[in-house]
């Protein structure tokens, strides 16, 4: 299920009188439930046996995951480009393929940075702002989180 489609669920369930939506497809489970005055919590199921991973919606307070790096110190210069959903990094397009960008490399607005996987589909993430790298954060192969500092970009 790609973000778009799961952040206008999570804005129906939002808006709607209903409590608990869960839908089922090909590549896993999708669950939303919404409590009290609060962001509804989204809750994915891989088809795969694996643990499930639940991401945090805007608005709601979550503690890290044990292991999990510490987010980017606040007097860190440049722009943060963060996580846009959970999954796992990866830096290239192949195990054997150079990474997409290294510190010190030249980017542009929209330039492929690395590749997130989530419910086994490949999801290019692009940088936001154009400059040059100055940080990787994330660690390749390694699982991230939803909003979590990736690079940084000056």
């Amino acid at each position: 299920m790609d973000l778009r489609k799961l952040k206008t669920l999570i804005d129906l369930v939002s808006e709607s009188n209903i409590s608990e939506l869960e839908i089922t497809e090909a590549e896993g489970k999708v669950r939303i439930v919404k409590g009290g005055t609060a962001a509804p919590a989204v809750q994915y199921v891989q088809a795969m046996p694996a643990p499930a991973a639940i991401a945090p919606v805007a608005g709601a307070v979550a503690a890290p995951a044990a292991g999990a790096p510490a987010a980017a110190p606040a007097a860190q210069q440049g722009h943060v480009v963060k996580s846009p959903m959970v999954g796992t990094f990866y830096r290239s397009s192949s195990p054997g393929a150079a990474p997409f960008v290294e510190v010190g490399a030249q980017v542009k607005e929209g330039d492929t940075i690395c590749i997130i996987e989530a419910m086994k589909i490949l999801n290019e993430i692009e940088a936001d702002k154009s400059g040059t790298i100055t940080q990787i954060l994330g660690e390749n192969g390694q699982a991230v989180e939803y909003g979590q500092p990736l690079f940084i970009i000056e």
